[in-house]
Order: structure tokens, then sequence, then C-alpha cells
């Protein structure tokens, strides 16, 4: 069957695009190949620093004929109606079909030639990529992410002839820039195109450009004794700007290997794209560099190599400028006095603002997590110091980094240092936890305040964008609070947070308000001054108001808590709905919502589990039928065991009292697994009871005796999670 072979030949594609375009190009166009009826085979798409290409196999020679049934008006419309449908689809009255009252038409179509459906899929895919940037150029209206060039578009070896914006399809390829050929290659067919690019030096594959160059940058450093510093985003990266890698091994001056090794490899992969080399026996950074060329240079790179280094050693010079400037005594509160003058949000105020928040809450969170007190709120007060410094100025990717350097150079206490250094772990799926009991306090109120912080101005993430990252964030409080088994709930953190931005919206502490919830809050965290109020002179009706929007943002950052718990644990194969189960309880601790889920997981794959969920839901439902048909009626309480009458309901209400009398204590001591055993002790007498007892029977007192039984068994699943939130 015919395969099609499409290329978009353009100048150079951003590297950091690539990927997603060639995944778009294939989403797009197999979308539209189901829209118009086209089956297909295999589908490959590839992106390259000059190219997108897409092959797909066994697409027919045309669509197949086809009935398309379209709806007209109703029998009684006015005749105006009928007779404009007829003229739409050609029809007569005659020839339409009346069901249920309303007329359709049904329409043979005849299937038209694929070719010049994908000429029409091709046009409409161009026209609209969605490009994160884009551009025009000459006269044309057509955007492109850079010039499109050409277009090869191929159909079984035949040119599909179309035009875009007077750029006419052909058959045409173009190999490297400097090493090819110099002439466009006329091809036919997939093969003979990756053929032909292979001879004019491009590897049109992203994997086999990154294969080629893991394979011969790691020999070239095992050849000189060394090894190569593994680097995945770096090798994606170049990847993309090279058709035909050349992996070359540099030197660079030893004497910058007096630098943090953080601030030498951040200036290679940043600003030259190097890859840092290492003494496999210390592991040390070695004074050598694999830079990756587009061109195999006849001197074997000696040239490059040699420029590459000149460029590197500019770039360490000033570094090493950074280093020696923000080794200074006096340094941090220098710095910590110039980010008064840093906003680091127009709604939430200065960075100094937010590093007084985030020491006094370091503070607060200390003795939940095991930490000082004294030392998690310095740490906090000098986690930010170092974005005034020289060097995050010049690499804005070591803050932190070098805030724990520059700690431990200015004698500050190593604990200190190191909560500096990793308050904002982890960064990332794969990022090491915070476990070190300072720095998990510093870590925690970093991202709880920034949380609450954007939460309460109403600046929440919304389908694909975060541009604060603040999913990441939710996922760092989730894996540190895992992690470390830290056995403090939610409401906690945030409550301790919230005092931070009360303060910020000029709200007193509501010392003297007595609504329970907002009473709490007087008892948690540590004394603080009021000074930092900035409006004494509010209404009592708007302190109220102010309060209750923080409590509403409190309890719609923790469902987002509960959501990205639900992608941790899917990430792990547990299922989401137990989540949501477990959640509903009104629990907030998320170490002991895990170990429920887990448990509940577990018990739920065993037979008892699976048919009490069906016993559960059987009852529900005839709970809920009862409860419509007499909505002032309430099952609750207690069965009367003298109303018996059935063996089975005898057993059942037996066995719901030894349940639940475990339960409870089970539950207490966090014993799931337990739990779950006494839920499985239920399968055999409910589905008994449903077996061989009719619930309505015709004594209205048996009738409730046995309603509120299953009742009962609603109460005592719904103990351990809701189980009406849970799947089939």
């Amino acid at each position: 069957m015919p395969q099609l072979l499409l290329e978009l030949f353009s100048e150079e594609i951003p590297a950091r695009m690539q990927a997603n375009a060639a995944r778009d190009l294939e989403r797009l166009f197999v979308e539209k190949l189901k829209d118009a009826d086209l089956a297909h085979g295999k589908v490959q798409a590839f992106g390259g620093p000059r190219r997108l290409s897409l092959v797909i196999d066994d697409l027919p020679a045309a669509q197949a004929d086809r009935v398309e049934e379209r709806k007209g008006p109703r029998a009684n419309a006015p005749d105006q109606a009928l007779q404009g449908f007829l003229r739409s689809t050609g029809l007569t009255r005659e020839q339409l079909v009346e069901r249920d009252g309303v007329f359709y038409a049904n329409i043979d179509r005849k299937g038209r030639p694929t070719p010049e459906i994908v000429a029409e899929i091709t046009e409409a895919v161009v026209r609209g990529f969605p490009w994160p940037k884009s551009m025009t150029w000459g006269i044309g209206s057509l955007r492109w992410v850079r010039p499109l060039k050409r277009i090869l578009c191929q159909l079984d070896g035949a040119v599909v002839p179309f035009a875009i914006d007077g750029i006419q399809s052909g058959d045409l390829v173009e190999g490297h820039r400097f090493m090819g050929s110099g002439q466009p290659v006329r091809v036919s067919g997939f093969d003979a195109y990756r053929k032909a690019l292979a001879d004019n030096f491009v590897v049109l594959d992203a994997e086999d450009r990154k294969r080629t160059i893991l394979e011969r940058a790691s020999k070239l450093c095992a050849d000189a004794g060394l090894e190569l510093v593994p680097d995945e985003g770096l090798l994606a990266e170049v990847a993309g700007l090279a058709e035909w890698p050349t992996p070359i091994l540099g030197e660079m001056d030893p004497s910058y290997l007096d630098l943090p090794a953080e601030v030498i490899r951040t200036s290679m992969r940043t600003h030259q794209k190097y890859f840092a080399v290492r003494d496999p026996k210390t592991g040390a950074l070695a004074p050598r560099f694999v830079t990756v060329a587009n061109i195999e240079a006849s001197d074997g790179g000696l040239a490059i190599a040699a420029g590459n280094a000149r460029v590197l050693s500019a770039r360490l010079n000033d570094a090493r400028f950074f280093w020696d400037e923000d080794n200074k005594a006096g340094n941090f509160e220098r710095w910590l006095s110039k980010l008064d003058g840093v906003t680091f949000h127009a709604k939430l105020g200065t960075m100094a603002e937010r590093v007084t928040r985030i020491s006094d809450l370091a503070l607060d969170i200390a003795p939940l997590v095991g930490a000082d007190s004294e030392k998690a709120a310095e740490a906090g007060r000098l986690a930010k110091a170092d974005l005034a410094s020289g060097m995050v100025g010049e690499f804005p990717e070591l803050q932190g980094i070098m805030g724990g350097y520059y700690a431990r150079a200015a004698g500050i206490d190593p604990v200190i240092a190191d909560a500096v250094r990793d308050h904002y772990k982890p960064q990332g799926q794969g990022d090491d936890v915070p476990t070190a009991p300072t720095t998990i306090a510093v870590s925690l109120a970093d991202k709880v305040d920034l949380l609450l912080g954007f939460w309460i101005e109403g600046e929440k993430p919304t389908g694909s964008r975060d541009p604060y990252a603040l999913r990441r964030a939710a996922l760092g409080v989730v894996w540190t609070v895992l992690q470390n088994n830290v056995r403090a709930g939610l409401y906690k953190f945030l409550t301790l947070a919230s005092r931070g931005h009360m303060e910020r919206a000029g709200v007193p502490w509501p010392a003297e308000h007595h609504e329970p919830f907002w009473q709490a809050l007087i008892h948690l965290g540590q004394p603080r001054e009021t000074h930092r109020i900035k409006d004494k002179n509010l209404s009592a009706d708007e302190i109220q108001k102010r309060w209750a929007h923080i409590r509403v943002a409190m309890e719609d950052l923790v469902a987002f808590f509960a959501d990205r718990l639900k992608v941790l644990l899917r990430d792990q194969g547990k299922r989401h709905d137990l989540v949501d189960a477990v959640f509903a309880l009104g629990d907030d601790d998320l170490v002991r919502i895990v170990a429920r889920v887990e448990a509940l997981d577990q018990f739920l794959k065993t037979d008892d589990g699976a048919n009490l969920l069906a016993g559960y839901r059987r009852a529900v439902n005839i709970l809920k039928a009862e409860a419509k048909k007499n909505p002032n009626e309430s099952y609750d309480g207690d069965p009367d065991p003298a109303r018996y009458r059935e063996a089975e309901e005898r057993a059942l209400g037996k066995a719901l009292d030894d349940a639940l009398a475990t339960l409870e204590p089970q539950l207490e001591r966090e014993d799931f697994t337990g739990a779950g055993e006494s839920l499985a002790g239920l399968r055999a007498p409910v589905d008994a009871f449903f077996d061989k007892v009719f619930v309505n029977d015709p004594d209205p007192d048996v009738r409730m005796n046995r309603l509120r039984l299953l009742s009962r068994i609603r109460d005592a699943a719904n103990s351990v999670a809701d189980f009406a939130l849970i799947g089939g």
C-alpha cells in the first residue's frame, strides 16, 4: 500500500522546539487522516536542525465510498425548511427517511483520491502549526518558526502536487549545509530519502544523533583516561544543533579548577554547550571538555577545540571575578539589604518581605520536623541572599548552590549553609529530597509560603500554564513530607504560613476571634510581634472577609495537593480514585493518606475486597432509593437485635458489631492492613444477607431495622475510605 513521505525544510529550528514539533506534526496529521476516514499503518516523525519529516505506511489509494447521514427538519416543519434542506442535499422528498418524526438524508459520498486529501491536510497542518514562536518573511502571509524553504511530499514515490505561499511541493532533498554535495537530490520513498541524507552528512533521527554523540564523546574521554559527565538535557540540546554531530575533546586552563564544580559545569553547559569531563578515580572535574561540532574538520578539530577553549577561559575568568567579589566579608548582610528593592511579585511584595515570611515559617515548622528552631529561622533568613550576588546574577541556575558555598566560606554553621544550598530541592522528579531537619524546615517554608501566597492572590496554574512552577512546588512538598515521614497535616503548614500573609494583607492575627477554626490559629507556632501589620484600622467586616478569603484559598490549595499526590501515586501504579476516597475523610496527613491508599489498594485486589465493594454499592443504592421515597426518614442509628427475623441478618448484625469494635482502635493506631482484614470479615455475611433477606419487608419496623443494617455496612466501609468514590 502507498507510503507517504513529507519533509518541511527550513532555516535552523531552535533545538528546544524540535522534539515537540515532530510530535505535533505526527499528531496533527494522524488526527486529520482519521477525520478523512483514511486508515494507515506505522507513523514515524523526525525533528532536526533544519527539517521536520514524517513517514506514514500503508495508506489507501483513495477514501472508501461512504454514506453520510444528515439530520434535517422535523416532519411537521414549515415547507420552506424542508425545501431548503432538500436543496442543500440535492435529494427529493421521496429520498428522505423519516425516523421519530424527523427527516434524515442519506447522501452517497464517493471516496476521493488520497493525494488530493494529503495535499489539503498538509496545507492545513502547515498553516495552523502550533509553534511557540513563529515569523513571517518576504511578502507572504505564511508563519513558520524560521523561513520555510522547501516541501518534499510523495505518496507511493510520486509527488503530491500542491503549493503553499508559492512553495511548490516536490521530490528534492538538501543535505548538510557545508559538507553535502551542494545540490538538491531527487529521492523516491523513505529508504532512498534516508540514504540520500546520510550520504550528504545528515543524521535524520534525533535518537541516532544522541547515540553518536554519546558513544564518540565517551570514547574520546576513555582514550584519555577520563570520563564524560552525563547530562541528558545537554545531550538532547546538542543533538538538535548538529545534523552531523562530531564530538571534539578540548583542554581548559587547569587553574580554573579551584572554582566550584557547579560554576564550571554551568558555564560550560549554559553558554557554550560543552560537556564536562572528570577523573573516574576521584570524581573531580578534569581540565578538559567535549564540544560537539557540526562538521568533520580536516585537522581533526584542533582549531575548533582551541577556539572553544579561549571562549571558555573568558567565561571562567568572569566567574572567577564574581567568585572573588562575592566572598568578601559582610556580603550576606549587604545582599539582604538589596532584597528590599527587589520585587518578588507585584501582589506579593518584595523579596525581603518574602524572606521574612520564610524565616518566620521555618521557625514554626522546625519543631514539626525535629529541627533546631533558631538555626531554621537563620537559614530561612539567608536562603535567598545569594540572589543579589554577582555569580547568581550571571548564572541564575546556581541560586542556593552558591549561597551554600558563600555561607561556608563566611564561617556560618554548616547545618545552616547546607540548608541554604539545598532548600530549593526537590526541583523535579528524580531530584534529591532534603533529609537534614533544618533543610526540610526551610524547604517546606519556602514552598508553602510560595503556594499559599499565589493562591490567596488568585494566581493559580491554569491548563498548561504554570509560570511560577507551582505544580513543581506542590510536588516538592509532597515528596519531602513523604520521604521524611513528616507527621503534620497540610492545614497545619498552611495555617502557620497564613500568619505572614495576613500581615502582608494588613489583617490582624485573630487572637480574639471566637470561630473555632481561627481560634485554633492562636495556638499554632511561636509568639510573633504585630508591628508588621500595615493597617490596623480595618473594619470588623473587612477583617472577616479577608480571613474568609484566606481560608477558602487554603481549602482550595489542599485540593490541589490532593491532585499532585494523585499524580505521584499514579506514576507508582496506584489508582487515583483511591486517593479521592481517602481524602474525602477529611484527613490531611499525607503520610497517613498514602498508608491508607496502599492498604486499600491491596484490600480491593482481593476477592473479599471486590465483593464487599459490590455489597457496599448495593446497600448504598437501596438507602438512596429509600431516601428519595421518604426524604424525612433517617436510617442512621443501631438496629434492634430483637427485630432480627432471619439467621442471615443476625449473623450480619454480629459481624458488624465485631468489625466496628475492632475498626476504631485499628484506625486510631493506623493499622490500615488490619482494618482491611476487619472489613474482609464482612464479605460473607453481607453476601448471605443479600442472597436470603428481603430488605423491604411489609412490616415497617423490620424494614427500618434492615435499612439500619445497610447503613451500618456503609458506615463501616466509610470509616476506612469513602467507598462511594471508588471506581469499578
